[in-house]
């Protein structure tokens, strides 16, 4: 999903990705690519036209789909639901029957006759009614944006795909006017200028469907930037619509911490460009509420709320984009069949999405302790926040069975986790394996063996992973596997930091502005739609020096009203605070107004952190140093 996810507070937020296409037989008489187009110019109350001509059918009946499922999201999305005025027309120009058999399916008979198909698009973003991944939107990392000045095209959003011909060759045609700044990573096979000299179409090849779906673009009035990391081309776009930010003021956040990333990862290269697309959300009825981004294999896309200052919004832009570009490991270099052959329509899911999804994010907050862009105080509070996280939900839960049954009741809504207990899974695996190789292997080390034996190429049997990584690592690999990840035996983690020095223990720990021990310090009141400080705000240090009191009702933040509408977008930006922000909150306290006005201190709980034994030997440290040095 997320990736990575964007920290919410009243549900998670997420993403992952990857797969192929299983060969299959072929209902076309020639093996010319499906050719398709998109008319951006031609958009009328927020619908873009598309047209798809496959070629000559040599069959009776087709079936066209739009997916309900893409790659990463683990939830419905139902693009289908987007389309209109969908018709079919033979060689004549005449008009054929259409038989819509599902939200998503097409069914269209006599289809020898069939030249081509047309229908239009309707954006996913102006109809969002919340952030939350699971609910009757697509997320908006994998949705779609029709606006005069902005397009986010994910294509799945836009083009389908007959049932059979997924294999086949795609020739994409995008209308737009001339004066449009475009960014994609897919093939450029050449431009044609309109006669008027005010549209320009970009003619685009895919090798396959999933290509189609694997390559997002971003069109119009953005801001772009190009750069090395390595051997990998960047290309970063930006769509601030009110001119907030830039991909300028954003390039060096993400140049060091690229470089960081490259260094980390040392010799596993997937990739040769990597593209980064950034929409600003406006924060309005019709701007897209889900923050954080979706992966693809080469490519992430990215919605953040562009009220964020410029600290705050690299600081999102670190943690999140970090956990999609370690996707580049896996699921691009070691995956699934599931992931693979991945059916838009009918998916099955891989029982690993602690290696998707958690060894990703342990991977990204690893590797900044590692490349020393955080210290250990830092990192030890990451974990103990996905610790506490972790254990709101089930936590005697078979992390392979909630993932191969991940849209299914009761596992759907503990999808969420895999971006807690999965990264402490890897994190448990990583120890083990220092603790076995006296600090020579790593986690990181068995993720490069896996990609060498398999690769973005070559899918590994779902059902015999844990196997092969048990004969890749040691016993205590295999155990841990079977009975905190296969098995539903809750994880006790001072084993783990036991063998390191260090312990779970009671005292003065920092927190955050919103959040105690992963529980929101804030409630609602649905019928008067106001929202209010709990008890818990008197064991937050920040707000209790600062006089807040329970039940106190928070009216503003930083001049923008809080309501029962805005409240996730806003409380996920105090969430982000740091020390040293001015800040201004006003609290109404029996019928009054108070005023907060003052500049952010760290703030402080009591409570459980990670922190060293007293007793920790000279081996267990030397072991902490190889987990977190390499």
């Amino acid at each position: 999903m997320n990736t990575k996810t964007f920290a919410a507070l009243f549900a998670g937020i997420i993403l992952a990705s990857c797969s192929g296409t299983k060969a299959s037989g072929n209902d076309l008489a020639t093996s010319l690519p499906i050719e398709t187009s998109i008319n951006l110019t031609k958009v009328e109350s927020d619908k873009a036209p598309v047209s798809i001509n496959p070629g000559r059918f040599t069959v009776e009946t087709v079936t066209y789909h739009l997916p309900k499922v893409v790659q990463g999201t683990y939830s419905v999305s139902d693009f289908g639901k987007y389309i209109d005025d969908f018709k079919a027309f033979d060689y004549k120009g005449n008009l054929m029957s259409v038989t819509k058999t599902d939200v998503n399916t097409w069914v269209i008979k006599n289809a020898k006759q069939l030249d081509k198909i047309t229908y239009w698009v309707n954006d996913t973003y102006d109809t969002e009614v919340s952030g939350i991944i699971g609910s009757e939107n697509p997320f908006s990392p994998a949705g779609t944006n029709i606006e005069p000045d902005n397009y986010v095209l994910n294509l799945h959003g836009f083009i389908g795909y007959f049932d059979v011909l997924k294999n086949n060759q795609y020739k994409l045609d995008v209308t737009a006017p001339a004066n449009f700044i475009r960014t994609s990573a897919l093939q450029n096979t050449g431009t044609k200028t309109s006669e008027d000299g005010s549209s320009v179409t970009t003619s685009y090849f895919a090798t396959r469907y999933f290509d189609i779906t694997d390559n997002p673009m971003m069109y119009g009035n953005l801001s772009v930037e190009e750069f090395e990391v390595g051997n990998i081309k960047v290309v970063l776009s930006v769509y601030s619509p009110n001119k907030v930010h830039s991909a300028a003021s954003l390039k060096e956040t993400i140049y060091k911490m690229m470089q960081a990333q490259k260094t980390f990862l040392g010799d596993i290269n997937s990739t040769p460009r990597y593209d980064i697309y950034l929409y600003l959300s406006e924060e309005k009825e019709e701007s897209p509420k889900g923050f954080g981004a979706l992966e693809h294999h080469t490519s992430t896309v990215v919605v953040m709320p562009e009220s964020m200052d410029e600290d705050t919004l690299a600081e999102n832009m670190l943690e999140t984009v970090s956990h999609e570009f370690f996707h580049i490991v896996t699921p691009l270099s070691v995956h699934s069949e599931d992931v693979h052959y991945f059916d838009y329509n009918n998916p099955t899911f891989s029982k690993h999405l602690w290696m998707y999804e958690g060894v990703t994010e342990y991977f990204a907050n690893l590797f900044q302790i590692n490349q020393g862009l955080i210290d250990e105080n830092e990192f030890y509070n990451k974990v103990m926040d996905k610790i506490q996280r972790s254990k709101t939900m089930n936590d005697a839960m078979s992390f392979t069975i909630m993932s191969e049954n991940v849209l299914k009741a009761p596992y759907k809504d503990e999808y969420y986790n895999v971006y807690q207990k999965g990264a402490l899974i890897g994190m448990c695996i990583d120890i083990l394996m220092r603790e076995e190789s006296n600090g020579h292997r790593g986690i990181l080390s068995l993720m490069k063996e896996l990609s060498n034996k398999y690769g973005k190429n070559k899918p590994f049997e779902d059902d015999k992973l844990i196997e092969e990584i048990s004969k890749m690592t040691y016993p205590s690999v295999h155990d841990f596997l079977t009975m905190h990840v296969a098995g539903d035996i809750p994880i006790n983690y001072n084993e783990f930091f036991e063998k390191v020095g260090l312990e779970i223990g009671e005292g003065k720990v920092e927190t955050n502005y919103i959040l105690i021990n992963g529980v929101p310090i804030v409630s609602g009141d649905p019928q008067s739609g106001t929202i209010f400080f709990t008890d818990k705000v008197l064991e937050n240090s920040f707000w209790a020096d600062n006089g807040a009191q329970p039940n106190d009702i928070i009216k503003t933040i930083d001049g923008t009203d809080l309501t029962m509408q805005n409240a996730n977008e806003v409380l996920q930006s105090v969430f982000m605070w740091k020390p040293g922000k001015d800040v201004e909150v006003k609290l109404v306290r029996d019928g009054k107004e108070v005023v907060i006005k003052t500049k952010t201190t760290p703030t402080y709980t009591t409570g459980e952190g990670i922190m060293e034994k007293a007793d920790a030997t000279a081996a267990q440290k030397t072991l902490r140093d190889a987990w977190l040095k390499g």
